[in-house]
């Protein structure tokens, strides 16, 4: 069936795929070619963009100065100067003055931010002083022009001005770029990568490329971005994306009818292997305790057992046969009731330890027989919890069943009943086996039994848990397991301690 379905899917498969993939070859290439077009004009754009700012903001910047060395000239402190020249020039957030010891002019005293001082002396260390020239730096968020001006006595100062980022934007970028014809959008971003201005909204636009300024913003770049759906690239993706989309529904129909059908039949082969290997596993569970029965029934019948501790013995023995073939038969009953929706469970207040103690008291002699340790705890002060007694009981005798099933060469046998977070908490733990990680989730699965070597060769239908997880579910509960490869299991039933709506449930 595997080679068949895979020939199947190959056939129909790969050539529309093929036909697929050389469609969307052609197509990318003329999406290719029109992008790199595209990126061209849009980085002819931003760099016209950028030198257009850069000029605007030198011309700007050579007024200014212009202007403080006419303060610097004029008689007086230069300290009313200076306000009244920053007065007047809003690109300049911050001016500052020092002399060649370093010291500042401008602004005097505690007016003066110490790092920022101590940063434009560092630039004047760097040559400056000697070699004069323009430079642009950052100090934190804000751009920095320094240079050298001449004072009243011939020395030369150094000047440090700030450019007012609202100012720019306000002043330069709207001015210069507001007006420029393009069908993309003109963003500035400062060294942040944060928008500065742009002229829309960029919210789900798509950055195509940016330029950094030359000179006048370190850092900072010109963007370039495109409006959703306005480029010819934008036809040809969606040209592009309707023939993919339109093929890979295609393939993906196709393939998921055959991964579908192919699903489908393993899981109907993997259920008739199931049921199969059920009616093996019932078969031999009924055999072997019916064997047993018949032989030591003849044995007593004949008369060959004269002594009465080994008859009475022998007595015992067909009772737990017999009880173990009325749980089993029990089970494949309740199944059949769970699959045909006709069980139903009769839910009243219980009493927890009575239940607890008969269903342990059936399993006596087993436990006797193999040298179990058992150890019964139950909280004194449980109240009546609503359950149908039988089916909860059934429930717990097959928890005890796997665990005498499954146990290893430490036998030992814990029944715990306590109430945790408002809900009676009934777990049964073990020392035996253990289940992998990877099953816990299926052991209740109907027919599943662990895939492992050492629990396969041991008795089992593949019932019990799936017949455990139905009663406590229909009870409003749930089972929980904890486990491990040879670290024993610990089975949980949680019960509530208050009854739904109505006292029958299906």
């Amino acid at each position: 069936m595997r080679r068949h379905g895979v020939l199947a899917l190959s056939a129909i498969v790969l050539p529309a795929a093929f036909v697929a993939v050389l469609g969307y070859v052609s197509l990318r290439q003329w999406a290719a070619s029109a992008e790199l077009l595209f990126r061209e004009q849009a980085r002819d754009v931003a760099a016209m963009a950028a030198e257009k700012v850069e000029m605007m903001l030198r011309h700007a910047e050579d007024g200014f100065l212009d202007q403080l060395r006419a303060a610097l000239a004029s008689p007086g402190p230069p300290g009313p100067a200076f306000d009244a020249l920053l007065a007047r020039a809003p690109l300049v957030g911050r001016l500052y003055v020092l002399d060649h010891r370093g010291a500042a002019v401008y602004p005097a005293g505690s007016g003066a931010d110490a790092s920022v001082v101590a940063r434009l002396r560092a630039e004047g260390s760097r040559g400056l002083w000697e070699r004069g020239g323009r430079r642009d730096l950052l100090l934190g968020d804000d751009v920095w022009v320094v240079t050298l001006v001449k004072g009243r006595d011939g020395a030369p100062l150094l000047v440090g001005c700030s450019r007012d980022r609202e100012a720019l934007r306000r002043e330069v970028f709207e001015t210069t770029l507001g007006a420029l014809e393009s069908p993309t959008m003109i963003a500035i971003l400062d060294h942040q990568d944060r928008p500065v201005y742009s002229r829309g909204p960029l919210d789900g636009a798509q950055r195509l490329l940016a330029v950094p300024f030359r000179e006048g913003l370190p850092g900072w770049r010109v963007a370039v971005y495109q409006p959703p759906g306005a480029s010819p690239r934008a036809a040809v993706r969606r040209q592009v994306a309707l023939f993919t989309t339109a093929f890979g529904v295609l393939l993906l129909a196709i393939v998921a009818g055959i991964a579908a059908t192919w699903r489908l039949m393993g899981r109907e082969t993997e259920m008739a292997r199931l049921k199969s290997d059920f009616v093996a596993n019932v078969s031999h569970d009924l055999k072997t305790p019916l064997s047993v029965i018949r032989m030591f029934g003849e044995t007593l019948e004949m008369g060959r057992v004269p002594d009465a501790a080994r008859r009475q013995e022998y007595y015992r023995v067909i009772t737990r046969e017999s009880e173990r073939l009325s749980r089993l038969i029990d089970n494949v009953l309740d199944f059949s009731r769970i699959e045909s929706g006709r069980r139903r469970y009769d839910i009243v207040p219980t009493a927890v330890e009575p239940m607890v103690r008969a269903t342990l008291e059936a399993f006596t002699y087993p436990l006797e027989q193999q040298r179990f340790k058992v150890e019964v705890t139950v909280a004194p002060d449980l109240p009546p919890v609503p359950m149908d007694t039988d089916a909860v009981g059934q429930a717990l005798a097959n928890l005890v069943d796997n665990a005498i099933k499954y146990s290893a060469d430490d036998r030992a046998l814990a029944i715990d009943a306590r109430v945790i977070d408002g809900r009676l908490a009934l777990a049964v733990t073990d020392r035996g086996l253990g289940v992998p990680k990877a099953e816990q989730a299926r052991i209740f699965e109907k027919f599943y039994r662990a895939g492992r070597s050492d629990t396969q060769g041991r008795r089992g239908s593949g019932l019990g848990l799936a017949l455990v997880r139905h009663v406590v579910e229909a009870h409003g509960g749930a089972v929980t397991v904890e486990s491990g490869p040879g670290a024993g299991s610990r089975f949980t039933l949680w019960l509530p301690l208050a009854a739904g709506p109505g006292a029958s449930h299906a």
